[in-house]
């Protein structure tokens, strides 16, 4: 990546419905060139889609919960991880180190569906051995956005 990958990525995190035209004119390129970067940033993994940011409440999902999650058993992983894939109400599903094994971001109505989500749909799972739920009071900040650093950028001559 180099200084204009760069500032297309937070161009477009900023507004990823821009034009190429505007993008291309914040680039200082064409707007074919400007296409061809952001394409480029897409087949290297670097971007990898577009999404429109909702408002979980606005949708119904008043609720989030952090759920940490241990197995008994390494073996118990790929059906777990199956499984996590397919429940919708699971937004975000990491491998931690420390105490638990996975930490999960869940979404949901409220709390009775949250008692279903962990009690009736979690706990079934073959080698869940506990759980414990953090119920999120308020999110002073949440963003889909990582951090992109001025370090990532590849000097240009170093390439050659």
């Amino acid at each position: 990546m180099d200084a204009i990958d760069l500032k297309a990525i937070s161009q477009l995190t900023a507004n990823a419905r821009i034009s190429w035209a505007d993008l291309a004119v914040c680039l200082g390129l064409s707007s074919p060139a400007a296409a061809e970067r952001v394409h480029r940033l897409e087949e290297q993994g670097i971007i990898k889609g577009f999404a429109a940011v909702v408002d979980p409440e606005a949708v119904g999902c008043g609720l989030t919960a952090f759920v940490a999650v241990t197995l008994e058993r390494p073996e118990h992983r790929q059906p777990f991880l199956e499984k996590m894939a397919e429940m919708q109400e699971v937004q975000e599903c990491h491998h931690v180190a420390g105490e638990h094994d996975y930490l999960l971001k869940v979404r949901c109505r409220g709390t009775r569906d949250l008692e279903r989500v962990v009690s009736d749909e979690l706990k079934s799972i073959p080698g869940v051995a506990r759980t414990r739920t953090a119920i999120v009071m308020s999110t002073p900040k949440e963003t889909p956005i990582p951090p992109v650093f001025p370090e990532h950028v590849i000097d240009a001559s170093a390439r050659r």
